[in-house]
C-alpha cells in the first residue's frame, strides 16, 4: 500500500474558492484514502466547508492567510504582492518538503511565475512546460507544451519529450511511453529547423532514453490515440488545445440539435441514451482536468479556474499520482542522460 502523501491546496484559487476545493478534496480522498491535505487561505471559509466533510477534516490542516492572488493579476504583480498568498504558501510547502505536490485553480500566469521562483527549474531546463491530458479514441494521451512558452528550441522540444514521458509513466503506468513530435507533415524534410533537429536527436538517442520515439505526426492524428505523448511548442499547442475544446462543444451542439429535430429523432435519442451517456462521459473535460508544470524541482498542478468539485478532484488525482511515482527524481535522471549526451566530447549527434 502506498505511504501517506501530503498535498498542498490553494483553497482560494479559481472562480469558487473553498466551495469547490474542499468538496473536490473529499472526492479525491475517497479514491486515495492515505492522502493528507494542507489548505491555504481564509481559515473561516475553509473550516466552514470542512465541517461538511468530517473524514476529510480529520486528515487536513489549515494555514490561514488573508492574501489571495486575483484571477486578473498579472504575473509581475503576483510576484511583487503575492508572497504570503494562498498560492505562494501552497507552493512553498512543496519547496520545504512539507507537501509532495501543490494544486491551484488560480491565475495561470501567476501560478507559473511563482512556481518558477519558489520551486526553481531543474538543472539545464531553460523553460518549464504545461502539459494537458488529451482524450483520444483509444486512451488519453499527454500533449505539451500547451501555453507556457511561445516558440521552442530543438533542445527544449527534446526536453518536453522527456517531461511528457515522465508524466505518462506516472499517470498511465507505461514504462516506455511512445512519443511523437507534432509537425506539418510526417516526412522528415517537413517542418521548421527546430522541430527537425529535435527529431534527429530523439531518433538517434532513442535507445538511450526511456521513450519509444515514433517520429512526426500531424494534428488530426492526436485524437486517434497513436502515441502516449505529443510534443509541440506552446503557441501551436495552446491553439490546438483550444480548437479541440471548441470542436467538442460544437459536435455536442450538433448532436443535441439533430436529436430534437422530430418526434422520431427524439425517440431514437431516448433509445440511444446509454450510448450518449458514455459519449458524454468521454467528452467531459472535468475528467481530464489537471495540467502539471513540468521541469520544476517540485510538482505544481493547474486546475481549470471554473471547474466544479469533480473537476478539481481530477486535478488532485493528477498531483497524487505524480507524487507517488517519484516523477521529479526520475525525470531529473532522464534529463541528465540527455544533456550529458549532448555535451559529451567525441563524435557529435546528427544536426538533422
Amino acid at each position: 500500500m502506498p505511504g501517506t502523501c501530503t498535498l498542498a491546496l490553494d483553497a482560494m484559487g479559481g472562480d469558487h474558492g473553498p466551495a469547490v476545493v474542499i468538496p473536490g478534496a473529499a472526492l479525491s480522498l475517497e479514491r486515495h484514502a492515505q492522502t493528507r491535505f494542507m489548505f491555504f487561505g481564509d481559515a473561516a471559509r475553509i473550516e466552514a466547508e470542512l465541517d461538511k466533510h468530517p473524514a476529510l477534516k480529520a486528515q487536513s490542516s489549515v494555514v490561514h492567510t488573508s492574501t489571495a492572488i486575483s484571477m486578473d493579476d498579472k504575473p509581475s504583480q503576483a510576484l511583487r504582492r503575492g508572497k504570503g498568498s494562498s498560492m505562494w504558501l501552497a507552493l512553498e510547502a512543496v519547496q520545504k518538503g512539507q507537501a509532495q505536490a501543490a494544486i491551484s485553480a488560480g491565475n495561470t500566469g501567476a501560478l507559473m511565475a511563482i512556481a518558477r521562483l519558489v520551486l526553481r527549474p531543474m538543472t539545464d531546463i531553460e523553460r518549464p512546460a504545461i502539459a494537458a491530458i488529451w482524450p483520444t479514441v483509444k486512451r488519453s494521451c499527454i500533449v505539451l507544451d500547451v501555453g507556457a512558452n511561445i516558440g521552442a528550441s530543438a533542445r527544449q522540444l527534446a526536453d518536453f519529450a522527456l517531461m511528457g514521458a515522465a508524466m505518462a509513466r506516472a499517470l498511465f503506468h507505461i514504462e516506455r511511453p511512445s512519443v511523437a513530435l507534432l509537425n506539418v507533415g510526417v516526412e522528415e524534410i517537413k517542418g521548421v529547423e527546430e522541430v527537425r533537429q529535435a527529431h534527429a536527436w530523439l531518433k538517434e538517442m532513442g535507445a538511450e532514453l526511456p521513450i519509444d520515439y515514433r517520429g512526426f505526426m500531424e494534428g488530426h492524428q492526436i485524437g486517434e490515440g497513436h502515441v502516449d505523448v505529443v510534443v509541440v511548442e506552446g503557441f501551436a499547442g495552446n491553439i490546438a488545445l483550444k480548437t479541440a475544446e471548441g470542436t467538442a462543444r460544437q459536435v455536442g451542439a450538433y448532436l443535441k440539435s439533430a436529436m430534437m429535430q422530430s418526434w422520431l429523432s427524439r425517440a431514437g435519442a431516448l433509445l440511444a441514451r446509454g450510448g450518449f451517456n458514455v459519449l458524454r462521459q468521454k467528452m467531459d473535460p472535468r475528467h481530464s482536468n489537471g495540467a502539471p508544470f513540468l521541469g520544476l524541482n517540485g510538482i505544481a498542478i493547474k486546475s481549470h479556474g471554473g471547474t466544479d468539485a469533480i473537476g478539481f478532484a481530477s486535478a488532485i488525482d493528477v498531483g497524487y499520482e505524480m507524487a507517488e511515482s517519484g516523477l521529479v527524481a526520475r525525470l531529473a535522471a532522464d534529463l541528465d542522460t540527455f544533456h550529458g549526451r549532448l555535451a559529451a566530447p567525441g563524435p557529435q549527434l546528427s544536426s538533422g
